[in-house]
């Protein structure tokens, strides 16, 4: 079963996803490139994953595509520069170099670093994740993506997705979005800039 938005769909959060992934699809078609690389950032629960899953099953190059979630990197609560920083070192320029990337997910259960991944450059690359758009990882992609939406509906979404293991680190997790915007302004990197409600 697809993980895309139906195209008939009534919901609104639905119909925004389906158009930001047309858009993107039309842009990785226009690009003409056999391994491009797709940034998508945004705050938490603006609907990154939603969209990077999407455009994978609507992937329009033959051939597979490689998904990573920093999700999976983030070395705990207060990781998120870091899992960039991981992100950037291991995946991003190896790929741009046409080197092997090799990354280690992170255990949020354990609190460590648990098995390790590769990334193959001959091949499509999406990253999604808070904070993956930067001035260092805008030069190493071809289509960067910032995904904005009001506080309330990202709240309501994470929390619905995540719930009681989610709800004492939401502030403290922002404060370190907030310094991302900031210091990167990652919608001014954005070649594609989508609203979702």
């Amino acid at each position: 079963m697809s993980s895309a938005p139906s195209r008939s769909s009534s919901d609104p959060v639905s119909r925004a996803l389906d158009a930001a992934t047309t858009a993107i699809v039309e842009a990785i078609t226009a690009l003409s490139a056999t391994n491009p690389v797709v940034l998508i950032d945004g705050r938490s629960g603006a609907g990154k994953t939603s969209l990077a899953r999407a455009l994978v099953a609507r992937w329009p190059l033959a051939g597979r595509v490689q998904l990573v979630a920093l999700d999976s990197l983030y070395p705990g609560w207060d990781g998120l520069d870091d899992g960039v920083g991981l992100a950037r070192e291991q995946i991003l320029v190896p790929h741009a170099r046409g080197l092997v990337g090799v990354w280690q997910r992170w255990d949020w259960d354990a609190a460590g670093p648990a098995e390790a991944h590769a990334v193959d450059p001959s091949l499509p690359l999406v990253v999604e994740g808070a904070g993956i758009l930067t001035p260092v990882t805008a030069r190493l992609s071809d289509v960067r993506v910032w995904v904005d939406s009001p506080a309330p509906s990202r709240k309501a979404r994470a929390l619905r997705r995540d719930g009681d293991a989610y709800r004492p680190y939401w502030e403290r997790w922002a404060r370190q979005e907030d310094a991302h915007i900031t210091r990167d302004q990652p919608s001014r990197l954005a070649t594609h800039v989508f609203a979702v409600p």
